[in-house]
């Protein structure tokens, strides 16, 4: 069985149909389409054996080849090869080769870097197992919500009124509600002093409902970061970085007013890159820990074995250029931890914190010429 590098024009398609905001730098990148073909077309192809040093070898490779963080995460990929090459027991059985291939993939520190196979599937977990977890469910559905909400679209959301928030709770990007269903939930808390959207433990899922929900609170085309891909198998061979941009949702609720988003450590993937993209925005501070990162966008590969392995092979960059594969911090003043003896009480001292922060910018606003709104009309009377 063959194993050879991922062709560079692959690649690439494969990432300009990953997201519907990022096909839109397609006519931009399509200039250097003649260079990437050119590029693959150099490539060498090797053949590895499907034996364990041939496994090992094809794994290594590729992601040599095509990973986009080594620089950033200050990973000698050469050594480590090294090191884990002659480690190898050429008896060894698919088990023993799987932990020890998914052991070396550990030392990227990547959380969109993973090894599958029949049997298992590998998974770097310490980006978020080494930090406070900042988040408790059921406190928040018994001493906020008090088991009473609304729901849809992997939405929880309600109005506080005794304390005149919003509360939005978004537990994953794999899905998302209607442009119709956001206005209605938005609507519902325009008497608000501000509103919450809590994405702690949100562990991503696709990056378009990223723009679904960012384009309810901008009034106009805004940068939402920049993208990067591998130009050839250089670990610096990137191309020139490419803006990408969110539109504002006209004719939908847009919301104004001040929003806190609450994030912690497992806040991951498109998740981290909600987070960053509201972060840019006036109206939004984010509140409580720095999120997980994997901002990379990944892709897949195989080995002769048949395992295939994802990776981060695209890196994302916020609207300041500055990477958020290590995470996302919070607004300035924003950090905060969950207080351990408050929570035995049922207190989330993460969102009190946020809470606090809206009833008193709601004072200020009250006080102001120009204050916050909501540009709206009622969901309702569009049917």
């Amino acid at each position: 069985m063959h194993a050879s590098s991922v062709p560079f024009t692959d690649l690439f398609l494969r990432f300009i149909t990953m997201t519907k905001h990022i096909a839109k730098i397609f006519a931009s990148l399509a200039l250097t389409m003649p260079l990437l073909v050119a590029t693959s077309a150099c490539h060498h192809i090797d053949t590895w054996d499907n034996d364990p040093y041939g496994n090992f070898d094809a794994l290594w490779t590729v992601l040599d080849e095509h990973y986009c963080f080594f620089a950033d995460k200050d990973v000698d990929w050469d050594e480590i090869g090294r090191q884990y090459r002659a480690e190898i027991d050429p008896d060894w059985d698919q088990i023993q080769l799987f932990d020890h291939c998914a052991k070396m993939l550990g030392e990227l520190r990547d959380g969109h870097t993973n090894l599958s196979s029949w049997f298992d599937i590998s998974y770097y977990r310490q980006w978020w197992s080494d930090y406070p977890q900042n988040f408790n469910e059921r406190i928040i559905e018994q001493y906020y919500l008090n088991f009473e909400w609304r729901s849809g679209g992997g939405f929880q959301y309600k109005y506080l009124t005794e304390r005149n928030v919003g509360y939005i709770r978004y537990s994953t990007f794999s899905i998302c509600a209607s442009h119709s269903f956001i206005d209605q939930m938005l609507y519902s808390m325009k008497d608000a002093d501000g509103i919450i959207i809590d994405v702690r433990d949100n562990s991503g899922g696709a990056i378009d409902n990223v723009e679904k929900i960012v384009s309810h609170f901008i009034t106009e085309k805004t940068l939402g970061g920049y993208i990067q891909h591998k130009t050839g198998p250089g670990h610096d061979e990137f191309s020139e970085p490419y803006p990408f941009y969110y539109e504002s949702a006209t004719g939908h609720v847009r919301w104004l007013k001040p929003v806190i988003v609450l994030a912690n450590r497992s806040t991951f993937s498109a998740a981290n890159n909600f987070v960053s993209a509201m972060k840019g925005l006036k109206q939004v501070a984010i509140v409580g820990a720095c999120t997980g990162g994997g901002s990379g966008m990944p892709f897949s590969s195989e080995i002769p074995c048949g395992w295939s392995v994802r990776f981060s092979a695209s890196p994302v960059y916020d609207a300041e250029m500055k990477l958020t594969e290590n995470g996302v911090e919070p607004t300035d003043g924003g950090a905060i931890d969950m207080d351990p003896e408050k929570e035995a009480k049922g207190i989330d001292t993460i969102l009190e914190f946020a809470i606090d922060v809206l009833n008193r910018l709601a004072d200020k606003n009250n006080s102001s010429s120009t204050p916050a709104k909501v540009i709206a009309q009622n969901p309702h009377h569009n049917g």
